[in-house]
């Protein structure tokens, strides 16, 4: 197979404001129109389309994000002051373990949308 990249499709219900909290988490805007815009951060992108009835509340939409350095990246995260409570909009947790999962925390954005980020395990 050739060189391929698979990219998370999240809503926004405002482009701006939705660059403004992903840069903020070090994302950088890759390309913004009417209806499409890209963030890229390290290479991991995540391109929104526009929502703008959507719930926060309500929101079912998530992605997955898988990362060596988890501690390093949350500590960062950590420092931008978000509230930690469930059912905050936005949100994030500390890092937890669940049975047959590895090490993880979750991020929950401006608009409900789920970031379960994820340390990638050593190979053995």
């Amino acid at each position: 197979m050739t060189e391929t990249l698979i990219t998370a499709n999240l809503p926004s219900r405002d482009f701006a404001e939705t660059r403004r909290f992903y840069e903020t988490l070090g994302f950088t805007a890759v390309h913004e129109s009417a209806d499409w815009m890209i963030l890229d951060c390290g290479g991991a992108r995540v391109e929104f389309f526009p929502h703008p009835r959507l719930d926060p509340a309500n929101s079912w939409f998530s992605a997955c994000l898988r990362v060596r350095d988890l501690v390093t990246l949350h500590d960062s995260w950590s420092g931008l002051g978000l509230p930690g409570a469930t059912g905050s909009i936005p949100r994030l947790t500390s890092p937890f373990t669940q049975p047959g999962a590895p090490r993880m925390f979750a991020l929950v954005d401006l608009d409900g949308s789920l970031w379960r980020v994820m340390e990638i395990e050593a190979e053995t």
